[in-house]
């Protein structure tokens, strides 16, 4: 377990009733743990952006009869195969199917991989949620 330490911060107060507010609405039980939360979040959005290493899953929703669709999403998800660890497709109906792409390494491969699939003629629909490594 990591050591814990405390520091002091200084807010505004109207700010510091508002957070209280929300952190409270989302379930919080403390202070300590939301501020944890919002400092992991700040630090995985910078690993993102600047080229770290991150985890975390793309979901892509398509239309499972094309065919040439299929085919190309095959070949993308080959190309960084280093990248895609894991692989879950779901049928949503007859026409839609679901697939989520557990994903880990450099963040710029990653949003290469994401872009190739967001971009491709016949997905309906793409995002990538990322979370850290650590």
């Amino acid at each position: 377990m990591a050591e814990i330490v405390r520091f002091g911060v200084s807010l505004d107060k109207d700010l510091l009733t508002e957070f209280d507010s929300k952190i409270a609405e989302e379930g919080y039980e403390t202070r300590s743990k939301a501020v944890g939360d919002l400092l992991k979040k700040y630090i995985i959005e910078k690993d993102f952006a600047s080229g770290g290493n991150v985890a975390g899953a793309i979901t892509i929703l398509y239309d499972h009869h094309n065919k040439d669709l299929l085919a190309s999403l095959l070949d993308i998800q080959h190309d960084y195969h280093d990248a895609v660890i894991s692989i879950q497709h779901i049928h949503l109906d007859h026409d839609n199917c679901l697939e989520i792409l557990a994903v880990r390494g450099n963040s710029n491969s990653i949003k290469k991989l994401y872009t190739s699939l967001k971009t491709m003629k016949g997905i309906k629909h793409t995002s990538v949620n990322i979370t850290g490594t650590k």
